[in-house]
């Protein structure tokens, strides 16, 4: 592999430990967040200070991005769940913006400089680059996999899907909107803090446009693509949308209008994403699993 795919698949399989936990707080949960890149911004932020002033080791550091992203995930959380539908949506656009602007505004983060000289990880002693940062990372992705499914099964989960289907019956059944939300949001946003960490190391240099509202557009469309509420749904929407534009790079400036249209096309003609529940794909496979029978 040349190393310009092994840049690409390696940005790919972190935008996907990104959309899992997006897909956790969208698709488990029913909540709509169009902020998502301000904690994929704090992760790598978080590991990138640690890194470079308090002298840790990616590996010290990663525990600590995970739980500063998650605690800010709460706390950013908490007003989120007094609005919902278009005012939620408004709510987390607004927690972008104001995110990415401590990151430009504030000299500790910075400013517009950014932050340089963030070390390669370190592993067994040798410096992970190329393949190997590519294979640590698809370690970490089935990792955040292995979460997702086991959320799905698990007590929480369920109440999110509960949530998500029917609060007000959900509610009545003793289920508590405000615990399993923020749980919810939480766990996407721990998922965001660990693949802005690996980002950071992997680009070993980071600037607050680096997460700005785009992206977090960019992430929505991916779960909208592959299918919301799925496992493998953002896998297949992230890595769609991160190799059609490497493809198409002469309309690489309409790359914001193109996932606009996808968007759009989707919610118009398959709003389940093409692994969604309803998708034409499902069906065929259902449909060969049954040995041809309905």
């Amino acid at each position: 592999m040349s190393s310009y795919v092994i840049t690409v698949a390696t940005l790919i399989s972190i935008y996907c430990i990104v959309v899992c936990g997006l897909n956790v707080i969208v698709g488990f949960a029913g909540q709509i967040s169009l902020g998502h890149a301000a904690f994929f911004g704090i992760g790598a932020y978080a590991s990138a200070i640690l890194t470079t002033k308090a002298g840790m080791s990616f590996w010290e550091a990663l525990p600590l991005v995970i739980l500063i992203s998650a605690l800010i995930g709460l706390f950013l959380g908490l007003p989120s769940l007094r609005v919902k539908d278009d005012f939620l949506a408004i709510t987390t656009i607004g927690i972008n913006f104001i995110v990415e602007a401590v990151f430009l505004y504030i000299p500790f983060f910075g400013g517009a400089l950014g932050i340089g000289g963030i070390p390669r990880v370190l592993l067994f002693g040798m410096k992970l680059r190329g393949m190997g940062f590519f294979i640590m990372s698809l370690v970490f992705l089935t990792l955040v996999l292995l979460a997702s499914w086991w959320f799905t099964r698990s007590w929480a989960g369920l109440a999110c899907f509960a949530l998500r289907d029917e609060e007000e019956a959900a509610s009545s059944m003793g289920i508590s909107p405000v615990r399993f939300k923020l749980l919810a949001f939480v766990v996407g946003t721990a998922m965001a803090g660990l693949g802005g960490g690996l980002y950071a190391h992997y680009m070993r240099f980071i600037s607050a446009t680096d997460f700005s509202f785009p992206l977090s557009i960019t992430f929505l469309g991916m779960i909208v693509l592959g299918g919301t509420g799925t496992i493998w749904g953002p896998i297949l929407g992230a890595v769609l949308l991160g190799v059609l534009p490497e493809l198409f790079r002469p309309i690489v400036n309409y790359r914001i209008l193109f996932y606009t249209v996808v968007l759009l096309l989707m919610i118009r003609f398959q709003p389940g994403g093409i692994l969604g529940e309803e998708s034409v794909a499902r069906k065929i496979f259902s449909f060969k699993l049954l040995g041809g029978k309905q």
